[in-house]
């Protein structure tokens, strides 16, 4: 749950002659605008827009987060990752985002920016690793480190969502993809005795590259116990999984793990369907 700084004071109980003692609680001081918290989970497989992000194997992440009472918000939130995701020589996801979020009864604002950042990892890569794009006529490669900058605007309505994010780089640095954009929508309803449901469908839409685009779906259920949420969700894409690793035609989401002699190894359909289990808490 989230902490805030709150502050209580009590009168001192006042003898007076020929009257009853009496002892009365001061008005609460006024709460803090400032509320910081942070969160951890442990997930079955870290799907990122129903892409597998870890190659099919468990993650854990934990972030922070700060948020005034004007409705200006920062910050941040890491998972370990799979360089076979589309990371050449990188293990770790950083995000750090910033933005402004407000709500009016029933409806909800929120709007920022969050960027992507894979320390240590290499666009250019190398093999099945190389982050590309096989549309790319003008025969651009990707650089320097993988990352992604997104602007994004949302807005809620009890416990629906809609949030619009589009990129303002290249998509994860592949070549000539700027101006991506994800459609997300979800539902969330908490059914009572701390079992809550939710639904998600999302679009994305890689600029220049059509093979690239997919839709992809959440079905899923929580349970709150003493604060720990434990979860389950089916996930399902239309995402492009074709080809054939051993053969070097490997579509954009059917990744292919290198074997200890440079030759493509094990394989993964990353947008196939699955169920992801997770644990989590927000402190």
């Amino acid at each position: 749950m989230r902490k805030t700084i709150l502050s209580l004071s009590v009168a001192a109980a006042v003898s007076v002659p020929t009257l009853v003692s009496a002892q009365q609680a001061a008005p609460a001081a006024p709460q803090s605008p400032h509320t910081f918290t942070s969160n951890i989970a442990l997930v079955s497989d870290y799907r990122f827009r129903g892409i597998s992000q870890t190659f099919g194997m468990p993650a854990f992440q934990g972030g922070f987060d700060y948020s005034h009472a004007s409705g200006l918000y920062v910050g941040n939130w890491n998972s370990n990752v799979s360089e076979t995701a589309g990371y050449p020589n990188g293990n770790l996801e950083m995000d750090f985002y910033g933005g402004f979020k407000k709500s009016w009864g029933d409806l909800g604002m929120d709007l920022g920016f969050i960027y992507y950042y894979y320390p240590g990892s290499n666009a250019a890569g190398n093999g099945n690793y190389k982050v590309a794009n096989p549309a790319d006529t003008a025969g651009h490669t990707g650089s320097g480190f993988v990352k992604n900058e997104e602007i994004y605007i949302g807005a809620s309505w009890k416990w629906l969502s809609a949030k619009y994010y589009r990129s303002v780089s290249d998509y994860f640095s592949v070549p000539n993809t700027t101006g991506s954009n994800y459609i997300d929508l979800g539902a969330t309803y908490d059914i009572g005795n701390g079992w809550g449901v939710n639904a998600h469908f999302g679009r994305l839409h890689v600029e220049n590259f059509a093979g690239a685009s997919y839709n992809d779906i959440k079905l899923g259920a929580t349970k709150d116990v003493s604060g720990w949420v434990w979860g389950a969700s089916f996930i399902k894409t239309t995402a492009a999984m074709d080809g054939n690793c051993a053969a070097g035609t490997a579509m954009t989401y059917h990744f292919c793990k290198l074997d200890t002699a440079g030759a493509p190894g094990k394989d993964l359909r990353a947008g196939k369907n699955t169920i992801v289990l997770s644990i989590g808490k927000t402190l």
